[in-house]
């Protein structure tokens, strides 16, 4: 560093030298998020999308939730299948088999690792990955989670990105 360099670097005035700090942080946190997160920009790394006429099912008590993960599916050629409960859920399986289930913990009356255990012991769903959901993202939770059969768990409030990372994988393609 010169001695210009120098003198430049401390006669910065303190909104300079605010912007500088957090222009590195920005730096130094996009290189690490970029460094293996789950979230990191998708549209660098190779994938396969979801193939067009994947059946999901959502099982959730919240409209809202419904409602985004049904349009983000939408917009991505799936056909979506809802469930406010999951004994409404369980009726639906057994006339229709979904590729793909997103499950929420928390529903009325049946919960929703009542309602995963009864999943997979019905024959006809045997393979059928579901990501498992939850407002709580106790590790407790997620452990008995995947321990009574989800393929995934998945925060509330999710991204869209968070949500294709899961439902790709949860369907082999990444």
């Amino acid at each position: 560093m010169g001695l210009f360099d120098l003198f430049k670097r401390f006669s910065r005035t303190p909104s300079e030298l605010v912007d500088a700090v957090a222009a590195k942080k920005r730096d130094s946190a996009g290189a690490a998020s970029d460094a293996g997160a789950e979230g990191a920009d998708r549209r660098i790394k190779a994938r396969k999308p979801v193939p067009a006429g994947t059946r999901v099912l959502i099982i959730d008590d919240s409209k809202t939730v419904v409602t985004v993960l049904k349009r983000m599916m939408r917009e991505n050629n799936c056909v979506t299948l809802e469930a406010y409960d999951a004994e409404t859920a369980l009726e639906i399986m057994g006339i229709e088999k979904p590729d793909v289930i997103f499950l929420d913990i928390v529903l009325p009356g049946m919960n929703g690792f009542e309602a995963l255990r009864r999943i997979r012991r019905m024959p006809k769903m045997n393979g059928v990955p579901i990501i498992l959901m939850s407002g709580n993202e106790s590790a407790t939770e997620q452990f008995y989670a995947e321990r009574i059969g989800a393929n995934e768990f998945m925060k509330k409030p999710f991204s869209r990105a968070e949500v294709f990372v899961r439902l790709e994988r949860s369907l082999g393609l990444i």
